[in-house]
């Protein structure tokens, strides 16, 4: 089975903001065993695992990502959008756009103190749109008869060693 949906995350602050529970209010039902692969459709913005059990780590990391990327450098060229853009993009590409994350019996299986994170790099931003793809068998106790949903196997020819190319 394969499935996927895209969904618009609530508006945040700059920051960096737990998300797990809202992602999985937004998510279908998930297989007895598989992935989820989640991506922001945006460059200035990121997605990460991390701690969820205390607040300061949130506070740190941002503390962290503002000494590495400072804003208003003279040597930035794009600046057209604020002194936030240009950073954000630098962060977004430090951080990473996409997560997979195991799946078993029907939940993300993430450890004890680990949550999915929203890295908002702007001082202002609307909703962020995520694309979630869960890839795996289906339910405990379900058929799927949807072949659309199935996982399809596909064989590519391979390419000859470079010695016997024409």
């Amino acid at each position: 089975m394969i499935r996927q949906i895209e969904f618009t995350l609530r508006p945040r602050s700059r920051g960096f903001h737990p998300i797990t529970d809202e992602i999985e209010a937004n998510l279908p039902p998930l297989p007895a065993a598989g992935l989820l692969h989640l991506f922001i459709k945006h460059t200035s913005a990121g997605l990460t695992l991390n701690e969820n059990a205390d607040p300061d780590v949130r506070t740190d990391l941002e503390a962290i990502f503002d000494r590495l990327v400072r804003e208003r450098e003279a040597y930035y060229i794009h600046t057209c959008e604020g002194d936030d853009d240009m950073p954000a993009h630098a962060k977004s590409t430090l951080v990473g756009t996409a997560l997979t994350l195991p799946v078993s019996r029907g939940r993300i299986n993430l450890g004890t103190w680990q949550g999915i994170y929203l890295c908002e790099f702007r001082n202002r931003a609307a909703g962020r749109r995520i694309v979630a793809t869960v890839v795996g068998e289906a339910s405990a106790g379900t058929r799927s008869t949807d072949r659309r949903h199935s996982i399809a196997t596909t064989t590519f020819p391979r390419t000859p060693p470079p010695s016997s190319r024409s």
